[in-house]
């Protein structure tokens, strides 16, 4: 029997066994379960050797107490992302590629107790009433969770782990995120109190690279950092941290982005970093750039620097405060100074691939392309603008 064969063996006898020990659990309350699984393991499984046992006790306890097969997967540090599309299929991004794994669970039933061992510490339920749900795991990682009937082949689950130390500017110039000219732009920018807006698609690595860009931020600065899940971690010595709410399972209590970043403008801050924006939230953070909150930072999802404008504009119309588009496209080319675009390679790379500076033109907002990788290989487009190269000049 070869290793899959044994592992698929042990999977099954552990759900067996589990099976049993929850049943024996019912009948006599009390003791420790701990104990009560390796008696059972030496009672049931006697003939295995000892290393066979003890794979077979930890993987009754994860059943038991943890998350089941997820439990090596979340202890990989390799691992950046786990997928499970049903009982039968697990899988994990590792460095930029998606591949399957072994790891399976016994069927739903199993999958879903997993499910609510994840969102029953969050004060979070997933039924057929509620098929979707967000949280964020004490580590920070971020959890979603689709259900039937939204989801038609088993459970879906994803967890975005968390990284306890975000890559700084250095890091990604290593990695080859950040080709190393950029590096002084960017830095220039931010020290400069440029709004710069980081477009992507999911995964191209939007949050890693504004939590490097905070790193330029002055010590003696106040940063107020507004996200929808917590993801930043920003080494700097003066940071207020803002996260979301939704509503009870009652409907009641929920608070979002957007009034968040109202309510971000009362508390002095020298910064404001909104994680991503993806909502009507928009509006005010135009607001706040173009009214005396120079240098903020945040996310948008898109294909192209220009595609980012038109978002935040429809982003911002979603508001519905009536406003005319010519003036919320006036506010943004009023409120944005430069554009980092970022995307995932073919080889699960993460890469900047243009600077765009934000231009006024005839109807609003435009770009000019200031940088962009082409075959790879990095290429300065333009000149600085006359009036960003002074101002970045005063900054330096």
């Amino acid at each position: 029997m070869d290793s899959i064969d044994r592992d698929a063996a042990l999977d099954e006898l552990a759900g067996s066994l589990r099976d049993r020990l929850l049943g024996e659990a019912a009948q006599h309350a009390g003791g420790d379960l701990h104990e009560r699984i390796r008696e059972l393991v030496d009672r049931e499984a006697g003939l295995l050797d000892d290393d066979a046992r003890g794979r077979l006790t930890t993987r009754i306890a994860e059943r038991s107490f943890g998350l089941g097969p997820l439990e090596p997967l979340l202890g990989d540090p390799t691992v950046d992302e786990v997928m499970v599309n049903g009982p039968d299929q697990v899988w994990v991004e590792r460095e930029g590629r998606i591949e399957l794994t072994a790891a399976r669970f016994a069927g739903e039933s199993d999958l879903r107790h997993a499910i609510e061992r994840i969102l029953a510490p969050l004060g979070r339920r997933v039924d057929e009433s509620e098929p979707l749900v967000d949280g964020r795991l004490p580590d920070g990682s971020r959890v979603n969770v689709v259900v039937a009937p939204l989801a038609l082949d088993g459970s879906v689950l994803t967890i975005r782990r968390f990284r306890p130390r975000g890559f700084g500017p250095q890091d990604l110039v290593a990695n080859g995120t950040w080709a190393p000219p950029l590096h002084d732009l960017l830095e220039k920018a931010v020290r400069a109190r440029c709004n710069v807006l980081i477009s992507g698609g999911t995964g191209s690595g939007k949050t890693t690279t504004l939590n490097a860009l905070t790193e330029f931020i002055g010590a003696d600065e106040r940063i107020v950092t507004v996200e929808d899940a917590a993801e930043l971690r920003l080494r700097h010595p003066h940071v207020v941290r803002l996260e979301a709410r939704p509503a009870s399972l009652e409907g009641r209590g929920e608070v979002t982005v957007r009034r968040l970043v109202r309510n971000a403008l009362r508390m002095r801050p020298d910064r404001i970093v909104v994680g991503e924006v993806r909502g009507a939230e928009a509006l005010d953070m135009l607001s706040a750039m173009s009214s005396g909150h120079d240098g903020s930072l945040s996310t948008v999802h898109a294909g192209s620097p220009e595609e980012a404008l038109r978002r935040v504009e429809t982003l911002a119309l979603m508001a519905g405060l009536g406003l005319p588009h010519e003036a919320v496209r006036d506010q943004v080319a009023s409120a944005l100074d430069i554009v980092v675009h970022q995307a995932r390679m073919a080889d699960g790379s993460r890469r900047v691939v243009a600077v765009s500076e934000i231009v006024r033109v005839a109807g609003g907002a435009g770009t000019r392309e200031l940088y962009a990788l082409r075959d790879g290989r990095p290429a300065w487009r333009a000149p600085l603008g006359d009036a960003l190269a002074e101002r970045l000049a005063r900054a330096a």
